[in-house]
């Protein structure tokens, strides 16, 4: 990239005339390496940018800096958090013996929303242990003060109706959405440990992100025709914490603008509301709408849907349903906990007896459409940035999977790069050229030995 580029790419980031990320994605859009004057009609004319005068002047100016040399970096890291930076809302820990319920629950409202303010991920109270939350993969305590059982249990149940708290103490298990005004969403779980209570609340975005914004702009074209059919299974997988359900509900609300149809969602909690738009969109939560994934898909095919969405596919009964019904003319998106496009599959049929696998290699190999694979990793900056596997089911693909040799997928999603496949390796790999992880972060994430060997740094 050319140095007057990058210093374009930071002055916009820095006088907000851009973000980063739709620098980055004009950038991939253009090809990777387009010149200064190109990338600034590219921002123009996709209507990112509107004020011509200081895009024209902030150019000038990175042309000038230009000759001195490419910036350090081009977005400036951000300096070590401080404990100042991790956020209270107002609730003093230490205090806790003196609060009311009432007040109570009004202060772990606030340390939520100062949470989600505060853009970590996750926040977790548990008996015996330092309240703390997770921001960019980082712990950061919130509280030097060490919770006792009862702080814990009263901290962890104070927003639960009587049954909710009922059910929490019979089971020792309890998942939730939890809802504070229109826009603060969270999933939470409750559990109880060796030392009591514990409560893991995970912070829901309000409303959804377009897949470009989420860190597909590269693989949008084939996201939306994965999107487009009408029948067949759809699947995202990752690790915990990778992005499924955000991705999810991305694909979620693509469809509901697009199409006109019947979308049934079947999820543990509900933790994204989709509101009707072009689709009539059904939410239905295991729990409170439904005993399980395996009844409410049993029920869904009489619902007259056009797509299904399954929070994600646990068990043999769940993945039998959802595999009948992208058999019989409706569209099945799922989530699964693998790693990559071999290991999902692997993971998929193996759970068949062997009396089965000849017709379930054959059933799957029929109706899978698409496999997307993703993974969060730490940019220099601090934020975490997608990389991703894509596996499309052309006829090679369904001849592997039908004959059991999933030991070929890899070869065969290398070249399949026009179809618009792509390998995790190589994504990793491109996030590093365009220097968007760090050199010990690429290779802790590339197992491909040439790979590893080309990143310096």
């Amino acid at each position: 990239m050319n140095a007057d580029l990058r210093w374009l790419l930071r002055l916009g980031a820095e006088q907000k005339l851009f973000t980063a990320e739709q620098g980055r994605a004009a950038i991939a859009k253009l090809g990777g390496a387009p010149d200064l004057m190109t990338f600034a009609q590219e921002l123009i004319d996709s209507g990112v940018v509107t004020a011509l005068e200081k895009l024209e002047e902030i150019a000038g100016e990175a042309i000038s800096r230009a000759a001195d040399g490419p910036p350090a970096e081009t977005v400036p890291k951000p300096s070590a958090p401080v404990r100042d930076s991790v956020p209270s809302g107002g609730l003093v820990f230490e205090t806790l013996g003196a609060l009311d319920d009432a007040a109570l629950a009004a202060g772990l409202r606030g340390l939520l929303r100062a949470t989600a303010a505060s853009g970590a991920s996750d926040l977790h109270l548990s008996t015996g242990a330092r309240p703390f939350i997770r921001r960019a993969r980082v712990l950061s305590h919130v509280s030097e003060h060490v919770l006792t059982a009862d702080e814990a249990l009263r901290l962890n149940t104070v927003l639960l109706s009587e049954g909710q708290r009922r059910i929490f103490l019979e089971r020792r298990d309890y998942d939730y959405a939890l809802a504070i005004g229109a826009d603060d969403r969270y999933r939470v779980n409750l559990m109880f440990h060796k030392n009591g209570a514990a409560g893991a609340y995970r912070m829901v975005p309000a409303g959804t992100r377009s897949l470009e914004d989420l860190g597909f702009a590269r693989h949008l074209e084939t996201l939306r025709k994965l999107l487009s059919y009408h029948n067949g299974l759809i699947l995202i997988t990752g690790p915990v914490g990778s992005g499924k359900t955000t991705t999810l509900a991305s694909m979620v609300a693509q469809l509901n603008e697009t199409r006109s149809d019947h979308i049934i969602t079947v999820e543990d909690p509900i933790e994204v509301v989709q509101p009707a738009r072009g689709c009539n969109v059904t939410q239905r939560e295991v729990g409170p709408h439904t005993r399980s994934f395996a009844t409410a898909l049993k029920g869904a095919l009489r619902e007259d849907p056009d797509v299904i969405v399954i929070g994600e596919l646990r068990d043999l009964e769940t993945i039998e349903m959802a595999i009948s019904a992208s058999e019989t003319g409706h569209l099945v998106i799922g989530t699964m906990h693998t790693s990559d496009a071999a290991t999902t599959l692997n993971r998929l049929l193996d759970v068949f007896p062997p009396s089965q696998q000849t017709q379930i290699r054959a059933s799957v190999a029929e109706s899978l459409r698409g496999i997307v694979c993703q993974r969060l990793l730490p940019s220099p900056t601090g934020e975490l940035v997608l990389s991703c596997e894509i596996l499309v089911a052309n006829t090679a693909i369904q001849n592997l999977i039908r004959e059991g040799k999933s030991a070929g997928l890899r070869n065969t999603m290398e070249t399949g790069v026009k179809e618009g496949m792509c390998l995790m390796d190589n994504s990793v790999y491109a996030l590093w050229q365009e220097g968007r992880i760090a050199p010990d972060v690429a290779r802790a994430n590339i197992p491909n030995r040439v790979l590893r060997q080309k990143i310096t740094g």
